[in-house]
């Protein structure tokens, strides 16, 4: 039974056109989770690109990973990540017993990521496991042109906020059978803390662009 990744990677970004084949670092968005994989051979048996783009799909092959054609009926804007993952998982001959989601929009990670967070999800036996970050920010909501807190007490210090945590879309690992269930992850999911820089990278406009390559060639 294989452990496979899967990176989904849409091509008609509306926000920041072709994102996942600008470059970050010199190389296209798409080829970090590509690389990332391919650093962790003893875990992941192949990796997979499921696009609908066909510039995407040249530069997938041309790295190593293997493609899935993606249907334009799951390539909308309004799609859930987790068709396009499930489409990808039913095209694939093997058995496969795990599946670990790189989004491409999340490109950095540490490099002992996906090591750890495997080893976690394999000891306690999950059904997924996916990572999130601590938040530090004071939070609250604008009603009738008023700002209610929503973690904290006004004149609370920050230090003495009460824990949460954000799904930084990093890393997911699931069981194949909860995939093909249509979930990516569920309420017995285990959540991997990452309390790291790079967990604050989500790729969606050009200034976010900017600051990953800011990280990469100042750290």
């Amino acid at each position: 039974m294989k452990t496979i990744a899967i990176i989904p990677a849409r091509g008609n970004s509306k926000r920041l056109p072709n994102k996942n084949l600008l470059l970050l670092g010199g190389i296209p968005l798409l080829v970090h989770s590509i690389l990332f994989a391919q650093r962790s051979p003893s875990i992941i048996d192949e990796i997979y690109v499921t696009t609908d783009n066909a510039a995407i799909k040249k530069i997938a092959l041309q790295y190593g990973a293997r493609v899935i054609d993606r249907p334009a009926a799951i390539s909308g804007d309004f799609e859930p990540t987790v068709t396009a993952i499930q489409h990808a998982l039913d095209s694939i001959a093997e058995a496969v017993e795990s599946v670990v989601v790189l989004q491409p929009t999340n490109p950095l990670r540490p490099e002992k990521l996906l090591k750890e967070a495997f080893e976690m999800f394999r000891m306690n036996d999950a059904e997924s496991l996916f990572t999130v970050t601590r938040n530090h920010q004071k939070l609250g909501k604008i009603s009738n042109n008023y700002f209610e807190p929503y973690n904290y007490k006004i004149g609370q210090r920050s230090q003495d906020l009460e824990p949460l945590y954000f799904e930084n879309g990093l890393l997911y690992i699931a069981q194949a059978k909860l995939i093909r269930e249509g979930k990516i992850f569920s309420e017995n999911s285990l959540p991997y803390e990452v309390n790291h820089i790079f967990a604050r990278v989500d790729i969606d406009i050009q200034e976010d662009l900017d600051y990953a390559n800011f990280l990469i060639y100042n750290k």
